[in-house]
């Protein structure tokens, strides 16, 4: 008897900025939701606790090749389209392409809820076995079925799901191997009739994807070093945001837990005001206008509904306020449950958000490329952001790591609320009102007296993660990359090496190592290790930062990719995969570590 395959994180996305899903090596897709990131799963099979070998799962989707001796899986060369190739013991080998179409059309973008599947034989005639499970959503029962002459609709709550193809649907339906001898192909999607050669525009629609992605990635602006982990790093971010809206999710899965067994299992698909911040921030190193621009629109919307008061730290791709945190009977990653679906973050008072929303939006009174410069209208609503930051910048807040029993006046929000005021001193002075810069700057310095007064411990020689306390904490490592304190000061850097000496573990770091309401964390948090990287390069120990960062692109999945946390004594990768916060880790570090192009030229 064979040892049980257990499901990992080793999983390849593929998406088109409306719909997306998670591949494994086998290509087999075992996530996704639909019609949107945060809507019930059609693909559960990650979240069911089973063996991944297992025949007899559903919320999946297979293609098998009969007797098949070797995988060997990549993506095509910038684009977010995977290819893998199945070889049998025979010699017979097949091709699978997966993506989600993406295309320009009429003068905007289409990009379909729906996936497209190409299988075509290689060498000889190789025996395949489509297992297609899609299930009705949280409580992974399967669909009911009704069948067409050359589709198959699958009845969901909410609406059905239709699958087109040129092959036999019995096929399908039996679950029954057959021969591969010419091209097939697979459209899953709405229940809409598909009035077309399936095989022909399957092929004219893979390779409008790709010149898509291979065009969009050619405008963006890579370091000399580490271009392919920067560029994959990139086009994953852009899968994670929902360009309907312009909303960016911190991750495209809920529930893979922080660590074995730990209960810290979260619903990431939503979107975090702080998570989406530090991704636009990263691809506009990469001069990627367009998302930067969408989630700007998206911003506007939330400063708009907040009307000068409170702003939540998360909300649903579509605006939605309520994200009501509720478990489901799935049993969860490696049967390690809860399965939880929403998140109560969006009742917390986290008071970083304020300046999470000025730095974006302030980029508009300066940047020519943007559609939508910033006005006079836009600045005065900024205003009321700037003044609810400056109202609780010295208030106790959940922080940034969103603590659910205890709260404190955390430096890392104060921090964000020091640079609201700052930014729109900045931008008042970019617009010519002398008179709101005078305003901003006074706001400003108030705050920061309220954070050398209250963070500042000549104890300690270093900031403290809350007023008047001792605790570490990763995030004061960004002291200086926010700009509140130069890098050279002999503050900060007595304050990475306070945090690291408190924090760091080998090569990795934890957020913090007091114990939270789930007890002390096990894993290291990878966004605070490239965190590190970037301190230990403006504190001037450069080689060892490179050193660091070569290691954790090490530590990637297959596709390049990396999850939210890390196991410090084994290296597995642990949390929502894959994580925005690690992606921009890798983009943010490569550009500030790379040698400079002019070095080659």
């Amino acid at each position: 008897m064979s040892a049980p395959t257990p499901f990992d994180l080793n999983l390849s996305p593929i998406g088109n900025c409306s719909v997306s899903a998670l591949m494994d090596g086998d290509a087999q897709c075992v996530w996704s939701c639909a019609p949107r990131v945060d809507s019930p799963p059609v693909f559960s099979a990650l979240l069911s606790g089973g063996d991944r070998t297992d025949r007899t799962l559903n919320g999946i989707w297979a293609i098998d090749v009969e007797d098949c001796a070797s995988v060997t899986q990549a993506y095509e060369r910038n684009t977010a389209i995977l290819r893998t190739v199945k070889t049998d013991v025979y010699g017979s080998a097949a091709e699978i392409i997966d993506f989600c179409p993406r295309a320009r059309l009429f003068n905007r973008v289409h990009r379909p809820p729906a996936f497209f599947r190409i299988v075509r034989p290689l060498s000889g005639a190789p025996r395949i076995r489509v297992r297609l499970r899609p299930v009705q959503g949280w409580d992974g029962a399967p669909c009911d079925t009704t069948v067409g002459s050359n589709h198959i609709r699958y009845l969901r709550p909410g609406g059905a799901l239709r699958l087109t193809t040129n092959i036999g649907v019995s096929h399908i339906v039996e679950e029954r191997a057959f021969r591969l001898e010419a091209p097939a192909a697979f459209y899953f999607g709405p229940d809409e009739p598909f009035p077309a050669s399936i095989v022909h525009d399957g092929e004219r629609m893979r390779d409008e994807t790709a010149a898509y992605w291979r065009e969009w990635v050619r405008t963006l602006t890579v370091p000399l070093e580490w271009q392919q982990a920067v560029i994959r790093a990139a086009i994953t971010l852009k899968l994670c945001a929902y360009e309907e809206t312009g909303a960016i999710v911190a991750a495209l899965t809920t529930s893979i837990p922080e660590s074995a067994n730990s209960g810290r299992n979260w619903d990431y698909r939503y979107c975090w005001i702080r998570d989406a911040y530090y991704v636009v921030r990263a691809l506009n190193q990469l001069g990627a206008a367009d998302i930067l621009e969408n989630y700007l629109g998206y911003l506007r919307n939330v400063v708009d509904m907040a009307n000068g008061g409170h702003v939540q730290p998360v909300y649903g791709v579509g605006f939605e306020p309520k994200l009501l945190e509720t478990t489901v009977n799935l049993p969860g990653y490696r049967g390690m449950g809860p399965v939880r679906v929403g998140n109560q973050a969006y009742e917390h008072h986290q008071h970083d958000v304020y300046g999470q929303i000025v730095l974006p939006l302030s980029q508009s009174f300066y940047d020519e490329r943007l559609y939508h410069p910033g006005t006079a209208e836009d600045f005065a609503a900024l205003e009321r952001v700037g003044e609810r930051a400056f109202a609780v910048h010295d208030q106790p807040d959940a922080g940034l790591w969103e603590f659910r029993t205890r709260a404190n006046v955390h430096t890392y929000s104060s921090l964000l609320c020091w640079a609201a005021c700052d930014r729109l001193a900045k931008a008042a002075h970019a617009m010519g009102l002398a008179d709101r810069e005078t305003h901003w700057r006074a706001r400003a310095q108030t705050v920061r007296a309220s954070i050398e007064a209250g963070a500042w411990r000549p104890a300690l020689n270093r900031y403290a993660a809350a007023f008047g306390g001792e605790q570490a904490d990763a995030s004061l490592l960004q002291l200086a990359e926010l700009g509140y304190i130069a890098a050279d000061d002999a503050r900060f850097c007595a304050t990475v090496s306070g945090v690291e000496a408190r924090l760091r573990r080998g090569r990795y770091m934890l957020r913090y190592d007091d114990p939270d309401d789930f007890g002390a964390p096990e894993t290291a948090f990878n966004f605070c290790t490239f965190w590190l990287i970037e301190a230990l390069h403006a504190c001037g120990r450069v080689s060892e930062a490179r050193d660091i960062f070569e290691d954790m692109l090490s530590r990637r999945t297959s596709a390049g990719l990396l999850s939210e946390d890390i196991c410090t004594t084994t290296n597995e990768l642990w949390g929502n995969y894959p994580q925005t916060y690690s992606l921009v880790g890798i983009i943010s570090c490569a550009a500030r570590l790379s040698r400079p192009w002019s070095s080659v030229r």
